[in-house]
């Protein structure tokens, strides 16, 4: 039995931008300028939340969803000028460093060559140890911070490689050995610390701006970590590991209208009987660290806690795995004493299952509806507005999806026939614009558009194709793409629908 039942959103919108997405000159978005630009404009517009992507440092093919720690924030978000305000860089410093020359994309390859290079130096030229905030920082984060920093220090020790593959005695973190690491690597260590400190301090910032400005960050954590991570490196007996540390079976999603042959995500299961132990201790960590990040918590594959889809680990696709009962109400429970004030949306696209159903109504999350979905079937699809419930969130896409002026180009006459009828409508064109209305018409609480979607760009500004390596998570937004006739037109159909 659910505990806590959550209370409704108010009726509200917000758009989806990823802090990476952000214009800047070093890049990549960050907490800098453009991000307060950004919280201006959505504030301009009527808008109440902003909804970003995992803020977690990233590894091997650029994902926010598979980070190297649950806990730390991406060092790339860490603006250099703010440093340069500090005296911690020089100005030509920056400027003298390659950082891409297209705008619109992220080129993380550069990222990788030089940021940490500059970070370094800004490291170099801080009096951090005396700082009364750093040292505090450090005691309060400690939990985390400890292992995230010697694991970072270690990986690049070791050349990248992932832990599993560093020499035994450390892979198997014998204690002594790890005493002897840490010495051997105590400035590797503070600097990753130093680089944690400068992000949760500019993080934090900007929420404050944000929340003074009436609006709330919405965040997204991945229900799984990633096996190449602080997190199963130092909590290996909380995963499904063997004795030599390796994953028995891993996480995915069965066969469906998108593959054929599933997705193998590869992140390591949970070992949700030993959680259960002490009460999900290291979710209700997690859950306590991101109630400070941000104001909503979006639980990214949330039927994972009610079903999960475990494949072998030596499987080559997905279509081995099986459906096996999560610890469901249990965790939620935990979740719930963790979070305290702060609310939660659950995404519940999937196989969502009758128990998936009377949990998310036992608990009052809100799930998610998709109106690039609504138009397959027949009257009785969930994501065609007469069908909602207000507590919900309603997107136009997500992160994983094309952009609305591309995926009503590539579906059936039938199907965009459907859509033109049911959107009131006589040009295809108009389709992306009349589902961005539909939304903010519907009875839904809540409803998030992308950014890209409210441009009407094309699918070179999407931002994953699921089951791809590369050329994901790169688009930005240019600076001046934003115009005065666009944040007319926004600010118009919220006050419209009284959003």
């Amino acid at each position: 039995m659910i505990k806590k039942v959550q209370e409704p959103f108010e009726r509200g919108a917000g758009i989806l931008l990823p802090v990476s997405s952000l214009p800047s000159d070093y890049g990549i978005g960050t907490f800098g300028k453009e991000a307060y630009r950004f919280v201006d404009f959505l504030r301009s517009v009527g808008q109440k939340y902003w909804q970003v992507l995992p803020l977690g440092p990233i590894s091997y093919g650029d994902s926010p969803y598979a980070g190297t720690s649950a806990f730390a924030g991406n060092p790339y978000y860490i603006d250099l000028e703010e440093l340069i305000i500090e005296g911690l860089l020089q100005l030509d410093q920056v400027k003298s460093v390659d950082w891409g020359n297209d705008p619109n994309t992220i080129d993380y390859s550069a990222l990788y060559r030089e940021r940490f290079n500059i970070l370094k130096i800004a490291f170099h030229n801080s009096q951090h140890n005396t700082e009364k905030d750093y040292i505090d920082f450090c005691k309060k984060n400690s939990f985390w911070l400890d292992d995230y920093a010697l694991f970072m220090a270690a990986k690049r020790q070791f050349n990248d490689k992932e832990w599993l593959r560093w020499p035994k005695e450390i892979m198997l973190r014998e204690p002594q050995t790890i005493k002897d690491l840490l010495k051997e690597l105590q400035e590797q260590v503070d600097f990753w610390k130093f680089c944690q400190y400068k992000f949760y301090s500019q993080w934090f910032k900007l929420k404050k701006y944000a929340n003074d400005n009436g609006i709330r960050i919405i965040g997204d954590i991945p229900i799984y970590v990633a096996f190449d991570s602080a997190d199963v490196w130092v909590n290996h007996d909380l995963f499904d590991l063997d004795e030599m540390r390796r994953p028995r079976h891993v996480a995915g999603v069965p066969p469906d209208m998108f593959s054929e042959t599933g997705q193998l995500w590869g992140n390591p299961i949970y070992d949700w009987g030993k959680m259960e132990k002490d009460n999900f201790k290291w979710w209700q960590a997690r859950i306590r660290n991101n109630a400070k990040l941000y104001d909503v918590i979006r639980i990214d594959h949330f039927i994972g806690i009610v079903n999960y889809y475990s494949i072998p680990a030596n499987s080559h696709t997905a279509k081995t795995g099986e459906w096996v009962m999560g610890p469901g109400e249990k965790l939620i429970n935990a979740i719930n004493e963790a979070a305290g004030d702060i609310k939660i949306i659950a995404e519940d696209l999937g196989n969502v299952t009758p128990k998936v159903r009377r949990i998310l109504k036992e608990s009052g999350y809100p799930g998610m509806r998709l109106l690039q979905m609504a138009f397959f079937g027949g009257s009785d699809n969930e994501n065609l507005p007469f069908n909602y419930d207000s507590n919900c969130v309603v997107y136009g896409g997500t992160h994983d999806n094309e952009t609305l002026k591309d995926f009503f180009k590539n579906q059936s006459r039938e199907l965009i026939k459907y859509a033109m009828d049911f959107l009131n409508i006589k040009r295809r064109r108009q389709i992306p614009w009349a589902i961005i209305a539909c939304a903010y018409q519907s009875v839904a609480d809540t409803v998030i558009i992308q950014m890209q979607d409210f441009l009407g760009l094309d699918n070179s500004a999407r931002i994953n194709t699921p089951s791809t390596i590369g050329g994901n998570w790169t688009w930005r937004l240019e600076k001046g793409q934003i115009t005065k006739k666009l944040e007319s037109k926004i600010r118009k159909i919220t006050k419209l629908y009284g959003r």
